[in-house]
């Protein structure tokens, strides 16, 4: 089957689009990435998603967007099919995350892009609100990759942690498949290895508001890390930051712009004056702030520090990012492997949208999409609403 999965993340740039043909049942389930396209959102449009996420944002201007992202998506499905150069009878289904404007587990989780405009633009079918079931079964409604990371990308040789930075970061750690279980830090033995998956943190979110910030909108993120890469991290900002409690909280957690949104962009910027910090400091230490909030993360929640780190999402292209990243992560296990989701076989910024296209295909056969152990849900579920060609 041929599906096409959607995904427009925090950092709200725009939507990508992997196609993939699947075939067969877990856990031999076979895949393979056709092609990848981005659309980025117009101006107009990135600042209506932003606005959406916010607390100013006015019923009315929420349910247009909603109409327009569903265009928008249906457009960005079309100009993917075209540019792969495959029939569009063939492609018999999309699995469509959405733009989360808000997500506040365990109360409330709000993702739009009209599935309707979608499946009637493209004569597709469409899987789409994948969160919600999973908050209903008292889960997090994230992270949902977790599964398809477990499906696609665990080792028999190699103790794994799929490291995604989007506007916001998460990690699936994946243990070898071994008979002999995982062995744990306090001395405890797992028989049967598990995925754990939680968000970490803020991983571009914030760094991309101080560049927009520094550049009265002109750059929407930290081109190459150039930015941090020109200033000194402010090592008392730093350790209050880390200090706040979603660093401290215990898996299962997810977050988003409810938490590392604007507001937290505008109290970061103006400590700027308290701090004789400048933009480019700025920049450094929301970067070490991601770096380091991941390598802690790892320390304190995961059972052992994996083999290698298989890092995927838009932060990849930050060298700067990857620096710190691996520096603070090899200062804890000096023998992590840290590497790209390319050289795996499944590009950086495809990942994401990749997993959705798994999930929708496994809804559409029936097929629980969630892992308990990573989101906390009571149960298995099947993700999704089902919305016909």
């Amino acid at each position: 089957m041929i599906v096409i999965g959607l995904m427009s993340g925090t950092s709200a740039d725009g939507v990508d689009a992997a196609i993939m043909r699947l075939a067969g049942t877990p856990p031999r389930l076979r895949w393979t990435l056709l092609h990848h396209y981005f659309r980025s959102y117009p101006d107009g449009l990135r600042s209506e998603v932003l606005l959406g996420s916010s607390k100013r944002a006015t019923v009315d201007r929420i349910c247009r967007l909603n109409f327009t992202l569903g265009e928008f998506y249906a457009a960005a499905v079309c100009d993917a099919i075209a540019e792969a150069g495959i029939d569009r009878k063939t492609v018999k289904l999309i699995g469509c995350h959405g733009q989360t404007l808000w997500h506040d587990p365990p109360f409330a989780t709000f993702q739009v892009g009209e599935p309707g405009i979608v499946a009637e633009r493209t004569g597709i079918q469409v899987v789409s609100n994948f969160r919600s079931r999973d908050m209903a079964a008292g889960g997090q409604g994230a992270p949902l990759v977790a599964y398809v990371d477990q499906l696609l990308f665990q080792s028999k040789s190699k103790t794994r942690a799929l490291q995604n930075l989007g506007g916001i970061g998460n990690v699936t750690f994946l243990p070898k498949i071994s008979n002999s279980g995982i062995k744990h830090r306090d001395g405890h033995s797992t028989i049967q290895p598990v995925a754990l998956a939680f968000d970490t943190g803020p991983a571009n979110m914030v760094i991309d508001d101080i560049a927009r910030r520094a550049s009265n909108g002109t750059l929407q993120c930290d081109q190459d890390g150039r930015m941090a890469a020109a200033g000194t991290v402010h090592g008392g900002l730093l350790e209050e930051l880390l200090g706040l409690p979603f660093f401290a909280k215990h898996p299962p957690k997810s977050t988003g712009r409810e938490l590392f949104g604007e507001h937290f962009g505008q109290d970061l910027w103006q400590r700027m004056g308290v701090t004789r910090a400048n933009p480019n400091d700025l920049a450094a230490t929301a970067t070490m702030m991601t770096a380091v909030s991941i390598a802690e993360a790892y320390r304190n929640f995961l059972p052992i520090m994996p083999d290698e780190v298989i890092v995927s999402g838009g932060g990849v292209r930050n060298p700067t990012l990857m620096r710190m990243l691996a520096e603070c992560i090899k200062a804890i296990h000096p023998e992590t492997l840290i590497k790209t989701s390319d050289s795996i076989g499944m590009p950086a910024e495809a990942k994401e949208a990749a997993c959705f296209a798994v999930l929708a295909y496994e809804t559409m056969h029936g097929r629980p999409g969630n892992l308990p152990g990573s989101t906390g849900a009571g149960k298995r579920v099947v993700l999704g609403d089902i919305t016909p060609a």
